[in-house]
């Protein structure tokens, strides 16, 4: 017998889980963790400074939650002339700001939609292996299609 399952997230988690699944899934877009020595697009020239664009994404069904420690949480990477920060805003929802040169809005919002689904996928995953292995089953097989689309087929031990 087999089942097919089609995982549509409802992200609610804190922000340690949400910056491992940003972590996990940045690199395969070829982004790296800003550092404070790293520079920033403004301090590119005047002429490309003045193209910079800036988009912010929030992603719907999010609620990453408050704890003591962890107020005003953020982590930014970038990849060559792009600069994108994940943050928590107010409402507890998750939200990219991305800032770019010589990009048009379009592009930009096209990236920013790469990157939430990115990493809504990496969450939804940790997620879903997590709670399979507390419940007693194995991953017999897993496949990454090319469109992105993972496929794991699973064992019921119970």
């Amino acid at each position: 017998m087999s089942t097919v399952l089609i995982i549509a997230p409802l992200v609610v988690t804190n922000w340690p889980l949400i910056a491992a699944a940003i972590t996990a899934s940045i690199s395969t877009l070829g982004y790296a963790i800003a550092t404070d020595s790293a520079h920033t697009i403004n301090e590119c020239c005047e002429e490309i400074r003045d193209r910079k664009i800036r988009e912010e994404i929030t992603l719907e069904n999010s609620e990453i939650l408050a704890d003591a420690q962890n107020r005003g949480e953020t982590m930014t990477v970038e990849k060559g002339n792009i600069k994108a920060t994940f943050h928590r805003d107010v409402r507890g929802s998750l939200r990219l700001t991305i800032d770019a040169v010589g990009l048009s809005k379009a592009e930009i919002r096209k990236i920013g939609d790469e990157l939430i689904g990115r990493v809504t996928q990496q969450y939804a995953y940790n997620r879903l292996v997590t709670e399979m292995k507390e419940r007693g089953m194995e991953i017999v097989e897993e496949t990454v299609e090319e469109d992105d689309t993972v496929k794991i087929r699973v064992r019921n031990n119970i």
